[in-house]
């Protein structure tokens, strides 16, 4: 008698311990071969500042940012060279339109949408308008990140937060990136009148990753509508979002991840977004607004007035600073990320990331967000002599380049600033270090690499240097400028290489 399938499903019906990959590699690139010594020249040569430390020199570990750094399918290979290069109106425009409205549901007659090379210059063309509109205006959001903020202030406008308390505590809370509705609501009693729009980050970057739940969503537009105040996302990593709340919040369990996302954007009269996160392109950026929204009737001028500052500064509104090939890559990724495969592949590995971290005894952010991972500074450094104006987070980012890893800072330099009238530092309510995972990119092995790095100079933190800023210390968006040296500490003395940390 032949093996029946029951049979067989059945006694393979166990729980493993590890699951495969939703993909295999197609192509390989390998690393540059380099010496501690030259890493070591090389940063100092950078001044110890991440973002000037040459890529050639990382090793499997490059968690800078999962911004543009996704590594492409073969779909998306493929759909590059069916771009079309036209000037104006190239067919990869029409296919990318309705694959916005498959995706986001901006049915086309319903809203006009602005392309452009990235997410940070979408921010720019809105709130440039608003401010020329709103001058002095507020913004109030769940956590605004580093260019969204500067982007705001920049006009002539102030940025405000109004995050939940449990974002920085060790709280359990699933949704810890959620507006705090009760400051947002008194706030909005008082000064409505200065607020052209709310915005809330899906995931909430700033707040370690965090997401947002639909119930709060429902919530904030609700308050909105109270105070006539038009409701903005900004949408960068909406799919991870979706997945959050429909792993959490209960209601939605059965929900397919593109009806979530439908639901989510029904909800708002606009949206920016980076198709550099969870559009999976190397490029690109919209901006998106409801023809009849509240905003629009507020400011009747702003979509002509957009679409002005998009050729001014972009070129043709059907391509708006995007090629050809890259608005395919877009078209193909927007289908990709909202699917089951490709999430439970990418959340799973940033929470297996996280679980690394948190087994080597690393203080991290908890609940894990769906991007990256982050590590408090203040914990990290708990019981040595370090404090925030040492810039610890700058010292552990720093070192661990020797090693072919780059982590971002994202705590008391990066979003601190100098009082401009008594020089001294101000520090954010959370100092962090964010471990950013590039989709489709690294394997377990890597992580694990990084982990055991960063756990070498965890147990070594006592011996850590300060990072001294040397230059770029009071200008703005510094921590992408500015230079350090790294000086002894009372508990080093003698700062050298840490020994072991080696290559």
């Amino acid at each position: 008698m032949k093996l029946h399938q029951t049979t067989a499903e059945r006694l393979l019906n166990v729980p493993l311990s590890h699951a495969p990959r939703s993909y295999v590699n197609a192509f390989v690139r390998f690393h540059h071969p380099c010496t501690f010594s030259e890493r070591w020249k090389a940063a100092e040569d950078a001044g110890w500042n991440v973002f000037q430390f040459p890529s050639e020199m990382l090793r499997g570990g490059d968690l800078l940012s999962d911004s543009g750094t996704t590594t492409l399918t073969l779909e998306q290979l493929s759909a590059m060279l069916l771009g079309d290069q036209a000037y104006g109106s190239n067919r990869g425009y029409f296919q990318l339109l309705k694959q916005l409205e498959e995706t986001f549901g901006t049915h086309t007659d319903a809203w006009e949408i602005f392309l452009f090379h990235q997410g940070r210059a979408a921010e720019h063309a809105l709130f440039s308008q608003l401010g020329s509109c709103a001058p002095h205006a507020v913004i109030p959001g769940n956590g605004h990140f580093d260019t969204t903020r500067a982007n705001i202030e920049a006009n002539a406008m102030e940025a405000v937060d109004f995050s939940l308390p449990e974002l920085r505590e060790a709280s359990p809370h699933p949704f810890k990136g959620n507006m705090d509705l009760v400051r947002l609501g008194a706030f909005l009693s008082e000064r409505s009148r200065d607020v052209p729009l709310v915005s809330t980050t899906i995931t909430n970057n700033t707040g370690g990753g965090q997401p947002v739940s639909l119930a709060n969503l429902h919530a904030t537009r609700r308050l909105c509508d109270q105070h006539r105040i038009p409701f903005f996302l900004d949408a960068c990593r909406f799919a991870e979002n979706a997945w959050f709340i429909r792993t959490r919040e209960q209601e939605y369990g059965a929900l397919p991840i593109p009806e979530i996302v439908h639901r989510m954007f029904s909800l708002v009269d606009g949206f920016t977004i980076s198709f550099k996160k969870d559009g999976l392109s190397n490029m690109g950026g919209a901006l998106a607004i409801r023809k009849n929204s509240l905003l629009c009737q507020r400011f009747p001028n702003l979509l002509h007035r957009l679409r002005d500052h998009q050729i001014l500064v972009e070129g043709h509104p059907t391509y708006g600073g995007i090629t050809g090939r890259d608005i395919m890559v877009i078209v193909q990724g927007l289908k990709t990320v909202v699917t089951e495969e490709y999430l439970r592949s990418r959340i799973d590995q940033v929470q297996s990331f996280g679980r690394m971290l948190r087994e080597r005894g690393i203080p991290v952010i908890e609940p894990f967000g769906g991007h990256a991972i982050y590590i408090d500074v203040d914990r990290f450094f708990e019981g040595t002599s370090l404090r925030r104006s040492d810039f610890g987070g700058i010292s552990l980012t720093a070192l661990l380049l020797l090693k072919g890893i780059r982590l971002c800072e994202l705590g008391a330099f990066a979003f601190g600033k100098v009082d401009p009238n008594t020089g001294e530092d101000r520090f954010p309510p959370q100092n962090l270090v964010r471990c950013a995972i590039p989709r489709n990119t690294y394997e377990q092995q890597d992580l694990l690499s990084v982990a055991d790095c960063i756990q070498a100079l965890h147990e070594r933190r006592a011996q850590l240097p300060r990072a001294v800023p040397v230059y770029g210390r009071e200008l703005p968006l510094r921590h992408f400028k500015a230079r350090f040296e790294l000086l002894p500490t009372p508990s080093s003395p003698t700062f050298a290489p840490v020994p072991g940390y080696v290559s």
